[in-house]
């Protein structure tokens, strides 16, 4: 006969007592735990062919280690590791209940939950949806009514069938957020390198938990003492960050995977009563109001964006302006001219023409943090799971598009969320349809330029919003195609509302913004001089300048304007010049060099005599159409060489980064094509 050991854990009051009897009736003793007087019970029963023990362990609100009852439920899960671990809910409190269960899953252990007092439960109005909570929580959920004895029979098979089949990885269910998953990472990698014998007993991922949280007792048996200086400069990062203990903002996370998963799952056939947050969430989730009320609150930060950007944008237009005109004038005549040249056409008008916009993206991703940390952006991703849902990905697949606003390369590191292959690879494909922060550099350069002041928020929410849905189609797409399969269940968690620390908001917003600085000073600067170069030389022969202006000559038998000229025919019905199309080309590097190469363009067209705003060149050469027709296809067209190269990496095939390369390209040709082509017809 074969021998399954059984775990009994569950809050006070919830029953657990009751099961514990339900399944072993008379056949159990009672003794206390060694060195202390706290008691456990054990009991045996047969079911089939096995001879279950069961051991009922103190009753316990959580497995932190505060009490002696939640120091021996956790020791006995940890030292006896048991077969199965049975947590027994009290699902008529089932919120409340539900934290122990994620600190279980933490824990990694073989896992079933009985939902106790479902009568109980039912009498209150609440109806669960036992299957898809089981999938999201990746265990086995039992119904059972313990004073009635009603669910003892599958509930043996439960722990029969967890007992005997393999288990998987539920350790990573709860995610922290950004700040404390960066924590974590690095103690687990110490922790493994450090080939501790309690890494593989506790696992890594739990250990790092432990000790972030300060757990005395884990830090007290837990020789590991290269972790100190470490785990003392996490907590601290994570206490300036949020202005609260790491095991209280992580408490929180845990209660808004709880929520998410409840709010999925859960449905309420009576009124009951609302906290805070529920009655925010009444309004900001509501199937009819949720989705109205995010495109506003986008098109709101849009708006601000701009109308407060301007400002500093204008002064620091007027100090690279002002700096290429001094330049200029006080550079001796006919004095080392080529780097004169390179100086004023190359670094003020590629790299500060970049630059300038560095006020618009600071307030876009500063806004992006608040809405990020207040709680809002998981309720963006929960209201757009039914649209998504709908497209063959769960809600969960936009939170690494959501990234993507600020750059595709961390937003596909994201995916890794993703435990289903098919969703993660649909995922990283449509990510660069996001209008993330070197696009917006292109799109601060256009709608100025074509749009007057009150059309230039609802220009950038729209082109925002068209990336959004192309995404939403491409998914859908792909996922009839290529990704054919069935979507796997993720939790939406849905942390309490927080008021962000102005530190938060700006360690967020500067992060972005110096990587910004750093690709402008580095990347950037380097295209910049290499455009440069390509725009510059060969030198025109004579013939040349008999029939063209000195600098139009120039331009045109460059390296650069021969290349534009070769694919000016094919961008011609985008209505695009070869000005444009060589823009496109030094874009593929970085998206944010579109701008540099045209301001260099111009710059180089115009000798460096009248180094005037850019934007105002270009509105006298191009019209609106073209401006909006270049913004969509900057939008859709091949990703940077960085995405490419974080795709190859996390798909492990260049078939991929190729493939995404390619559709994209095709796809931005085609849209393109088609909104130049119809917008004629209105000019």
């Amino acid at each position: 006969m074969k021998r399954i050991t059984v775990a009994l854990a569950g809050n006070p009051n919830s029953g657990k007592t009751t099961i514990f009897n339900m399944l072993t009736g008379a056949r159990q003793h009672v003794a206390n735990y060694p060195g202390v007087t706290v008691e456990i019970k054990q009991g045996k029963c047969t079911f089939g062919d096995y001879r279950i023990t069961c051991v009922d362990l103190p009753g316990t609100y959580s497995l932190t280690a505060y009490s002696a009852e939640e120091l021996i439920a956790r020791n006995f899960i940890i030292e006896q590791q048991p077969d199965v671990v049975v947590h027994v809910v009290d699902s008529s409190n089932i919120e409340r209940n539900l934290y122990l269960t994620t600190q279980l899953l933490e824990m990694n252990v073989p896992l079933v939950l009985a939902f106790n007092m479902s009568d109980i439960a039912m009498q209150k109005g609440l109806v669960f949806d036992i299957e898809k909570l089981s999938e999201l929580l990746h265990c086995p959920i039992v119904p059972t009514i313990g004073r009635k004895n009603q669910g003892t029979s599958q509930l043996l098979e439960a722990i029969v069938q967890v007992a005997e089949s393999q288990k998987s990885d539920t350790s990573r269910l709860v995610q922290y957020g950004s700040e404390i998953e960066e924590e974590l990472a690095k103690l687990e990698k110490l922790i493994e390198t450090a080939q501790n014998t309690l890494a593989g007993k506790y696992g890594a991922r739990w250990l790092a938990v432990k000790l972030l949280e300060q757990d005395e007792d884990v830090a007290a048996n837990a020789p590991l003492e290269k972790l100190g200086n470490t785990v003392r400069n996490s907590v601290a990062h994570i206490e300036s960050i949020f202005k609260d203990k790491p095991h209280i903002v992580m408490a929180d996370r845990r209660y808004g995977f709880i929520s998410g998963a409840c709010t999925e799952t859960i449905r309420s056939t009576v009124e009951a009563r609302h906290s805070l947050s529920d009655s925010i969430d009444a309004v900001i989730i509501h199937r009819v109001f949720g989705l109205p009320i995010f495109l506003l609150l986008m098109y709101v930060v849009f708006f601000l964006t701009f109308r407060l950007g301007k400002y500093p944008m204008d002064a620091l237009e007027w100090f690279f302006d002002s700096a290429a005109v001094w330049l200029n004038r006080s550079w001796p005549a006919d004095s080392m001219l080529p780097l004169k040249s390179l100086l004023i056409d190359g670094v003020i008008a590629g790299v500060g023409g970049v630059i300038v916009f560095l006020p618009i993206i600071l307030l876009l991703f500063m806004a992006i943090a608040f809405l990020e940390d207040t709680g809002y952006m998981a309720r963006a991703a929960f209201i757009m799971d039914r649209i998504m849902h709908k497209m063959g990905l769960h809600g969960k697949s936009f939170i690494p598009m959501l990234i993507g606003f600020g750059c595709s390369v961390p937003a596909i590191m994201a995916t890794r969320i993703l435990e289903n292959r098919r969703n993660r690879l649909t995922t990283i494909m449509v990510i660069p349809l996001m209008s993330c922060g070197a696009k917006l550099t292109i799109y601060a350069l256009i709608i100025p330029a074509f749009f007057p002041d009150y059309l230039q928020g609802p220009m950038l929410w729209t082109i925002y919003i068209i990336g959004i849905i192309l995404a939403v189609i491409a998914a859908r797409v792909l996922r009839n195609t290529l990704f054919k399969g069935r979507t796997v269940p993720f939790v939406m968690e849905l942390p309490p509302y927080r008021l962000p620390t102005a530190r938060a908001l700006l360690i967020h917003m500067w992060q972005r913004g110096w990587m910004y600085l750093k690709k402008a000073g580095t990347i950037i600067l380097g295209i910049s001089i290499i455009l440069w170069a390509l725009t510059t030389y060969p030198k025109p022969p004579d013939e040349s300048l008999r029939t063209l202006a000195p600098h139009q000559a120039q331009l045109e038998y460059s390296v650069i304007g021969r290349v534009g000229k070769a694919i000016a025919p094919a961008l011609s019905p985008l209505g695009f010049d070869w000005k444009i199309g060589t823009a496109l080309i030094g874009a593929t590097a970085a998206k944010e060099v579109f701008v540099s190469q045209l301001g260099i363009v111009y710059a180089v067209s115009e000798g460096g005599e009248h180094p005037a705003v850019l934007g105002d060149k270009l509105k006298k050469v191009y019209t609106p159409l073209t401006g909006f027709c270049v913004m969509l296809f900057c939008l859709i067209y091949a990703p940077c060489v960085a995405t490419l190269a974080v795709t190859r990496a996390e798909t492990g095939s260049w078939r991929w980064p190729i493939f995404q390369f390619a559709y994209l390209t095709v796809l931005a040709y085609v849209l393109t094509l088609f909104a130049y082509q119809f917008g004629r017809l209105f000019e």
